[in-house]
C-alpha cells in the first residue's frame, strides 16, 4: 500500500492589516491598563470614539469583533438646531395678566301668546213671522173701541202757561216767565222745548234785552243783592246750585228738577240771594 502523501496546511487568512486597525490596537493596548478598551475609527470625516465595556485582557482581535459601527448625530440634529436658531424668542413678563373676554348675554323675553280664536256662536233660529191677519187683529180691535174709552186712557197733557199772579203787579219779567208754566224741565235745555233752571232765567231775561250768563253760578254774580225785605217781582232769587224769578209775596217761578216742569210756587229756600238786574 502506497503512502498517502499529507496535505499541506494552510492558515486561514486573517482580516486585512490597515492604519486602522494598528491605531486600533494601540489604542487598545494603552486602555488595558486601566481596565477598559477604547476602539478609536479614523475617518476622513472626523473620528468616532465608542466605549464598550470589556475585559482588561481581551486581545485585539475580540476589539475588532465588538465594535459597533460610528453614528455621525450631528447630521441627524443639524435639521433641528436650524429650526431652534430661527425660531422666534417669546417673552412673557412676570406680572402678566391675561383676561377671557365673555360675549354680553341678552335674555329676551318669550313673546306673549297669540289670543285664543274667536267663539263661534251659532246664529238664533229666527221665530217664525206672525201672519198678517194677526198682525192686523190688535189694529182692527183698537179701531172698534169708543172715542170716549181710548181718550180716557191717555194722560192728559199739562197746559203751556199761566196767568202772572196779582202779586206780580203787572212785572214783564213775571208776565214773560209765567208764559212758560209747564215747559218740562230739561238738563242744559234753554228753549221753550225744554228748560232747566238757568237757561230758562236767561231765556226770560233776553225777552226784554237783558243777557245773563248762561249757569247759575254765574248769574249770582250779576245785578246788585238786596236784601228780601226790599226784593221786588222780576229779581232773581239764587240758592247754591239753582236760580229762580220772584214773583212777588212768597212766591217763584222757575224749572225745579228733572222729572217736573216750570211752575209758580212757594219759596221753599231757607235763606235765598235776592238779586236786582236793570
Amino acid at each position: 500500500m502506497s503512502p498517502t502523501p499529507a496535505s499541506a496546511r494552510h492558515r486561514s487568512p486573517g482580516r486585512p492589516a490597515t492604519p486602522l486597525t494598528d491605531l486600533a490596537a494601540a489604542a487598545t493596548g494603552s486602555i488595558a491598563v486601566v481596565g477598559r478598551r477604547t476602539a478609536v475609527a479614523a475617518a476622513s470625516a472626523g473620528l468616532v470614539v465608542s466605549s464598550l465595556a470589556a475585559p482588561a485582557g481581551a486581545a485585539p482581535e475580540a476589539a475588532a469583533v465588538t465594535r459597533v459601527p460610528a453614528v455621525d448625530t450631528s447630521a441627524l440634529t443639524a435639521q433641528a438646531r436650524a429650526v431652534l436658531a430661527t425660531a422666534p424668542v417669546v417673552t412673557v413678563a412676570a406680572d402678566v395678566q391675561f383676561a377671557l373676554d365673555v360675549p354680553a348675554v341678552t335674555v329676551v323675553k318669550d313673546p306673549p301668546p297669540p289670543p285664543p280664536p274667536p267663539k263661534v256662536v251659532a246664529p238664533k233660529p229666527r221665530a217664525a213671522a206672525a201672519s198678517r191677519s194677526a198682525q192686523r187683529a190688535p189694529v182692527a180691535a183698537a179701531a172698534a173701541q169708543p172715542a170716549t174709552e181710548s181718550s180716557a186712557a191717555e194722560p192728559a197733557a199739562e197746559p203751556v202757561g199761566a196767568a202772572a199772579p196779582a202779586s206780580a203787579n203787572g212785572n214783564a219779567i213775571v208776565e214773560i216767565a209765567s208764559r212758560y208754566v209747564g215747559v218740562p224741565y230739561l238738563w242744559g235745555g234753554s228753549t221753550p222745548s225744554g228748560f232747566d233752571c238757568s237757561g230758562y232765567t236767561s231765556y226770560v231775561f233776553a225777552q226784554v234785552g237783558i243777557k245773563l250768563p248762561r249757569t247759575s253760578s254765574a248769574q249770582r254774580n250779576v245785578g246788585t243783592v238786596v236784601p228780601r225785605s226790599e226784593a221786588q217781582p222780576g229779581d232773581l232769587i239764587w240758592t247754591p246750585g239753582h236760580i229762580a224769578i220772584y214773583a212777588g209775596g212768597n212766591t217763584q217761578v222757575d224749572a225745579p228738577r228733572p222729572g217736573k216742569s216750570i211752575q209758580i210756587r212757594e219759596i221753599w229756600q231757607s235763606n235765598p240771594i235776592f238779586i236786582r238786574v236793570s
